[in-house]
């Protein structure tokens, strides 16, 4: 299930979202939707990086039974800018943003792994039918 916080004024479509997490763990999971400003800060706060991002991940640190995956969070300034520069809808970008934090909540890093975190990506865009913008632009 995922529990939703949503921080801005857009209307967010959980069920492809929910049939994506279940796709990948039976566990909870924590969506904050929010803007550049709130996500800057939280970037800034945990990886000491003063910008702006799409989508930070923060899993747990330990693994009980019951307990939440994590918390993926995501900025609708960039859903919207990036659903626009390659011409798809802001759920289909939210789609892709979410299958990348999921992805970091249950342990892929593309940062140090050898393309697992992208060949699972990939996978799943294919899987749902999503637009291979991600694919390209993280190559």
């Amino acid at each position: 299930m995922i529990d939703i916080e949503n921080n801005t004024s857009f209307e967010i479509d959980l069920s492809s979202l929910e049939s994506i997490a279940n796709e990948l763990t039976s566990k909870d999971i924590e969506l904050i939707i929010t803007q550049n400003d709130e996500i800057q800060e939280l970037n800034k706060e945990h990886r000491n990086i003063d910008k702006a991002t799409d989508v930070l991940s923060f899993p747990l640190e330990f693994d009980m039974p019951n307990m939440p995956a994590g918390s993926i969070v995501i900025s609708t300034d960039f859903v919207e800018d990036k659903a626009k520069e390659y011409g798809h809808t802001f759920n289909e970008e939210l789609s892709l943003l979410f299958i990348h934090g999921l992805l970091h909540l249950i342990g892929f890093d593309h940062e140090v792994d050898n393309g697992e975190h992208r060949d699972k990506e990939e996978e799943l865009i294919n899987k749902f039918n999503l637009p291979k913008s991600l694919i390209i632009r993280n190559s």
